[in-house]
């Protein structure tokens, strides 16, 4: 073993998580496009319609989404007619997404796409459970949701 064999790609735990996140989202897109959301837009979706109303910082919170990266998808979540963007009232600073009639509406669209996800991904449900335990273990957290 040399020095640098601890920079072999294949030794590299980031990769296959990396690799592996992409196949996953391409899975999806088939699913999401006739919805018109890209996957970033459906998991801000899935947590809405979990959660109903949550300002900016819970809703980065939960996705591990910075309010860089979560304001152009809000605004064109917004153009579409599936969240509105308010102001709290308690503090100005703050702000809050919720659904419209409409996004509610999108849930039953989407409501088969977890399993037909499922049913392309080569796994048993006992090892996509493993892995999921697994990866929220390094996110040092059960559930960013619970």
């Amino acid at each position: 073993m040399t020095d640098f064999d601890a920079l072999r790609l294949e030794n590299q735990l980031c990769f296959p998580l990396y690799a592996a996140s992409k196949e996953v989202i391409k899975l999806y897109r088939p699913y999401l496009q006739p919805l018109g959301l890209t996957y970033t837009q459906y998991i801000v979706m899935l947590v809405l319609w979990q959660k109903g109303k949550l300002n900016v910082k819970e809703l980065g919170n939960a996705l591990y989404l910075d309010s860089g990266t979560l304001t152009p998808l809000l605004k064109s979540l917004e153009s579409k007619g599936y969240v509105s963007r308010k102001r709290s009232d308690s503090d100005e600073r703050v702000l809050c997404v919720s659904l419209t009639k409409k996004g509610l509406a999108l849930r039953e669209e989407a409501a088969s796409i977890p399993e037909k996800l499922a049913a392309t991904v080569p796994l048993t449900h006992e090892e996509a459970v493993t892995i999921y335990r697994l990866l929220y273990k390094i996110l040092d957290e059960k559930d960013p949701l619970a």
